[in-house]
């Protein structure tokens, strides 16, 4: 991991999939309108993510075809630490917004799970989606502050921290789901800023500075 300094951020911007909201529901419909068991649809899930294959394979590889609908994430996934960490950062007069590879509708849903953010965008609005340099270009112009002042967070190293890296955004690698159990122990992790297990966990880095810079004011009145 880098230095990482609380006051060199001013936007921090999330993923989505395992980050704000867990998938378990979503994969575990899809396995069941294919008839599939779970253990089965996970088992080639989980290969298909150690292959560094997209997801999406997941049918082509059970010989199947997708259903026509797929099940989309509603309030009830939003992991229960996803929105006092945003309100907290928010409150701290932060820019935060969300990005990520997912289809249209993402700010109608996301806006019904009563995630207040300053921005939302998904792979489908922008017509780019990571890990291109495209993406988080974008994701760069809507923060509207320098890259480095920046602190992206998702739980994958290869669509997430590696290349967000690469631009000079800051990075956090939320440890938590499919992917980051099976990436967490690749190289590309360390070039994480910060390595956490959950938002409530960056939540109390960023209450933890506010109390520091409030003492700091407080030090500093008129002693005479």
């Amino acid at each position: 991991m880098t230095d990482f300094s609380r006051a060199d951020i001013r936007a921090v911007v999330f993923d989505v999939g395992e980050t704000l909201v867990d998938e378990t529901r979503m994969w575990a419909d899809h396995a069941a309108r294919a008839g599939v068991t779970s253990l089965t649809f996970f088992a080639v899930l989980g290969a298909l993510i150690e292959r560094g294959d997209d997801h999406s394979g997941i049918w082509t590889e059970l010989g199947l075809h997708p259903p026509a609908e797929l099940t989309q994430t509603e309030p009830v996934d939003l992991y229960p630490d996803a929105i006092d960490c945003i309100e907290t950062i928010r409150a701290t007069d932060t820019i935060v917004g969300i990005a990520g590879n997912q289809p249209a509708g993402l700010a109608r849903r996301l806006s019904s799970m009563r995630l207040t953010v300053d921005f939302i965008a998904s792979s489908s609005e922008w017509g780019v989606k990571k890990p291109s340099r495209e993406f988080f270009a974008r994701v760069i112009d809507a923060a509207t502050v320098p890259e480095n002042q920046i602190l992206y967070v998702g739980d994958r190293l290869d669509n997430d921290i590696a290349p967000a890296n690469s631009m000079g955004i800051r990075t956090v690698f939320l440890m938590r789901g499919p992917w980051a159990h099976i990436q967490r122990h690749r190289p590309e992790a360390e070039l994480a800023d910060l390595k956490l297990d959950s938002l409530e966990q960056l939540r109390d880095i960023f209450v933890d500075a506010a109390k520091h810079s409030d003492a700091e004011c407080g030090d500093g009145g008129d002693v005479s």
